[in-house]
């Protein structure tokens, strides 16, 4: 009687199995969202009686054999994934570059306005993908309407912003990743290929990403005096970053130069500090980077015209116009992607080159350029294009 009702049970609920967070999982018959022994048994069974398809099988059998999936997010949550993710949402502007990384873009059902009208218009298709709210904002009836099976959010938004009691009543799966530290990159690649089963071409891409990195790592190891850097966002005037805080902070540290506000302290749950045109004077860099977002540079752009007013202003500026970057002409301008993303290396190579010209002497534009292309055409699928820095690195 007993094996009689759990075949009922299997064949009713086989592909249909709702659990108490809406999660369906295939082959969970008893609704704890696992597939165990006697239910993958139970499965094999049904196949026999011609009941389920093959490839409903080796669907259930590689549930069996490889989930649940659990995982530490960056926002220090546990997070388990019951079954193969199929459909994503990225909320976090800086997830884009990854998930194409791992060749998971098909699975994307919806995306930002920001990352659809701005950020990353040349993604093949991503005209055509439902916007689903801004990255702070999210358009909740719309999500639900897709329905994806994971949602990649900000760590600061998990506690903002985010309703993920909400989302997970909807069998929505919500991880925090952030993608915009380099200290921090490399494990939050790693969680995300394991979620979607990119183990070894996460670690493939890590290794070709570090071995550029390690030869830049090399080349500043053991400087005894290492170059003053003040880092600026060209959104906001006098916004900088300190230790531990943004890619921005991470660019300076890994080029080999010194934060002059890496010291200071923020506010709990800040990524930034507003500092004195006056502090920043008296500190006296003898160098400038900004970090650029806006008509300033990035894929589409063909023109060095804004980036050049730009950095021309910035050498006016009470501040910084009588410190020791603007006498030197030390000013610079690097694409926000290639300072708060995964390309956050290649920044390293512009600014290391800038600060250390003589450590450096061997790299070029050419060379920069080169292993920018092979990021965009080998790994992540798209044709090289764009301006990236200004004023371009010399030898």
């Amino acid at each position: 009687m007993r094996t009689a009702l759990l075949v009922l049970v299997c064949l009713s609920l086989i592909f249909a199995t709702a659990s108490a967070q809406g999660i369906v999982v295939p082959g969970d018959a008893d609704g704890d969202m696992i597939v165990s022994d006697e239910e993958l048994e139970q499965a094999e069974k049904s196949f026999d009686e011609g009941k389920i398809t093959s490839e409903q099988l080796e669907e259930i059998r590689h549930i069996h054999d490889h989930y649940p999936i659990t995982i530490v997010d960056s926002a220090n949550r546990t997070v388990t994934i019951y079954k193969p993710v199929d459909s994503i949402i990225p909320m976090v502007t800086w997830s884009y570059e990854p998930v194409w990384l791992l060749g998971a873009q098909d699975k994307v059902v919806g995306v930002t306005t920001d990352a659809q009208d701005t950020e990353y218009p040349w993604f093949d298709g991503i005209e055509d993908k439902p916007a689903i709210g801004t990255y702070k904002e999210l358009d909740y009836e719309k999500v639900a309407d897709l329905h994806p099976q994971l949602l990649i959010v900000g760590p600061a938004l998990i506690v903002k912003r985010v309703d993920v009691e909400k989302l997970e009543s909807l069998g929505i799966s919500v991880v925090a990743l952030s993608f915009n530290n380099q200290e921090t990159f490399d494990t939050e690649f790693r969680t995300l290929a394991k979620i979607l089963e990119e183990d070894e071409l996460a670690e493939d891409f890590l290794s070709w990403k570090n071995g550029h990195l390690d030869q830049i790592k090399e080349n500043v190891l053991g400087i005894d005096r290492k170059v003053r850097v003040y880092g600026e966002w060209t959104y906001s005037q006098w916004c900088t970053s300190v230790a531990g805080s943004s890619g921005l902070h991470s660019l300076i540290i890994t080029s080999g130069g010194e934060n002059i506000a890496g010291n200071l302290s923020i506010s709990e749950g800040s990524t930034v500090l507003y500092v004195d045109p006056e502090w920043v004077f008296k500190e006296n860099p003898e160098v400038v980077i900004f970090s650029a977002f806006g008509d300033y540079t990035g894929y589409t752009k063909d023109s060095y015209e804004n980036a050049e007013q730009f950095v021309s202003e910035a050498y006016n500026r009470i501040g910084l116009k009588d410190t020791d970057a603007a006498r030197n002409s030390k000013i610079y301008l690097i694409d926000g992607k290639c300072v708060e993303t995964v390309r956050g290396f290649i920044g390293d190579y512009y600014l290391s080159k800038w600060l250390y010209p003589e450590k450096f002497e061997d790299l070029d534009l050419e060379d920069i350029e080169s292993i920018h292309k092979e990021y965009f055409e080998e790994w992540l699928g798209v044709p090289y294009q764009g301006i990236w820095a200004y004023p371009l690195a010399s030898a």
